[in-house]
């Protein structure tokens, strides 16, 4: 019986490195392949250090040479070969292999699976820290079709054979935690991390996909990803599957707009596709590579305290049935998501805001936690001409538009506020739709919320159709 002492801190046991490796080895029926390349063969050397090695592995493959490489999976896209197109090509490849070479009629128990990894390490130069795609395909019954588990990581050590150790360790980690945790994909998120941490590795990209996850929407997993702190942010395409940012942001001209989007109103769209057209029309803008995204921080989605899954799918699923492209941030400053997408383009970027946003973005104890306090932020915040394209707003007991000219900013900021609205940096977006300035999406979410009439007209049509025929935003009964 355990023993709990005074002041006994709760804590998660984990099961060593060594041991995850030894019990399935010590289980007769998992038995697969290892395929890895670009970092040596570390995830399979924890299982041939383990007991009993020759009942797990099939078979071990280091396709290192390109060449040889190209020979065995094929020639990828642009020859690139740390891709998630290329680990799935080889997953499927050695899964289709030992599924023809091992014999069902004599092995009627096996579990196969396939491991496999492609990553690029720190270079000599230290300029690229290195990254890579991880993955497993498995069975968890015999001839049962198979379930998938794709990741990406982000290394984030300074030395090439310390990111080698972490990958390995990760290996271990995702090959244990899917045959023993499949039943709860976030237990397998939580445990990639076992002996880990990351300041180590960041894993920014999951999906879970075959029939042991049938049940599992990989957005919540994402989401889950950023609310653990395991990486800053995530991001899901239009139809709602999850996508690496560094290849959907790379060398793209981006335009963002923040909001809570709790529902996407008339005005959210209108201030997004005016400041569209204002930010095609900028100098180095190529219309070709623009990407717009809709950002939404776990700030404004704890806004009620415990993030609500249901509400977040509510939200994820009316913006991508309008066609965005959504993001998910643990950014409550504005320069730091500048500062993130500036890891993958150094092509033009803009934000769409509304006055009050603005006004905050000028308050001085917005950067308290920064040394260089509002000077350093704004250092980064306009990177490379980043422009802000502000929609006006209308005083509700007045009538009167406020824009850029006549909005009040701190006494203590106001010269500083000028300089960068004098200087182009504040753009107002002049072409608006005054219709759309009474619309207030708090009173629309509490109208849909509570059953209530009047909400349909601040919201586009097919938001509209979403809502009614899903019942999304209602009270939980």
């Amino acid at each position: 019986m355990a023993v709990n002492l005074e002041k006994e801190r709760e804590f998660r046991e984990m099961v060593s490195v060594e041991n995850k490796a030894l019990r399935i080895n010590l289980n007769e029926n998992i038995y697969g392949t290892f395929a890895e390349i670009g970092a040596g063969q570390e995830t399979v050397r924890n299982f041939f250090r383990a007991r009993n090695p020759s009942g797990t592995i099939a078979k071990t493959l280091s396709a290192y040479d390109k060449d040889f490489s190209d020979a065995i999976y094929g020639v990828g896209e642009n020859k690139r070969y740390v891709t998630e197109a290329r680990l799935k090509s080889m997953l499927s490849y050695e899964t289709g292999l030992i599924e023809e070479r091992i014999s069902r009629a004599k092995h009627p128990n096996k579990l196969f699976f396939s491991y496999a990894n492609t990553v690029a390490t720190i270079d000599f130069a230290k300029k690229y820290k290195g990254h890579g795609w991880l993955g497993i395909r498995f069975q968890t019954k015999p001839k049962e079709e198979y379930s998938e588990i794709i990741i990406h990581v982000q290394f984030h050590e300074s030395n090439a054979a310390k990111q080698q150790i972490s990958l390995g360790i990760l290996g271990v980690n995702l090959i244990y935690g899917a045959y023993y945790h499949h039943d709860d994909p976030v237990t397998i998120l939580n445990s990639l991390y076992d002996h880990l941490n990351s300041h180590k590795i960041e894993i920014d990209m999951v999906n879970f996909t075959g029939p042991v996850f049938k049940q599992v929407d990989n957005r919540l997993m994402s989401l889950h990803l950023v609310k653990t702190g395991k990486t800053d942010a995530i991001m899901f395409a239009p139809d709602g599957n999850n996508v690496l940012p560094a290849d959907l942001l790379y060398k793209k001209n981006i335009l963002t707009l923040r909001g809570s989007f709790r529902p996407v109103t008339r005005v959210n769209l209108s201030m997004f596709q005016k400041s569209l057209e204002l930010f095609k029309k900028e100098n180095k803008v190529d219309e070709d590579r623009i990407l717009g995204i809709f950002e939404i921080t776990l700030f404004n989605l704890r806004n009620e305290g415990e993030i609500d899954e249901k509400d977040f799918l509510d939200r994820a699923d009316l913006l991508c049935s309008l066609g965005q492209t959504v993001m998910i941030s643990n950014f409550q400053e504005y320069y730091k998501v500048v500062e993130y997408f500036s890891q993958f383009t150094r092509e033009r970027m803009g934000l769409t805001m509304g006055v009050n946003t603005l006004i905050e973005v000028f308050k001085e104890d917005y950067y308290k936690d920064l040394s260089g306090g509002i000077l350093e932020a704004f250092g980064k915040l306009f990177f490379k001409s980043l422009k802000i394209y502000l929609h006006p707003q209308k005083d509700p007991e007045t009538g009167e538009i406020i824009t850029s000219e006549n909005l009040e900013v701190e006494t203590r900021t106001k010269e500083l506020y000028s300089f960068f609205r004098d200087n182009g940096r504040v753009v107002d977006i002049t072409d608006y739709d005054p219709e759309v300035l009474d619309i207030n999406s708090r009173k629309i979410y509490e109208l849909i919320r509570n059953s209530e009439e009047g909400w349909e007209k601040g919201l586009a049509e097919d938001t509209v159709k979403l809502i009614k025929e899903n019942n999304l935003f209602k009270k939980k009964s």
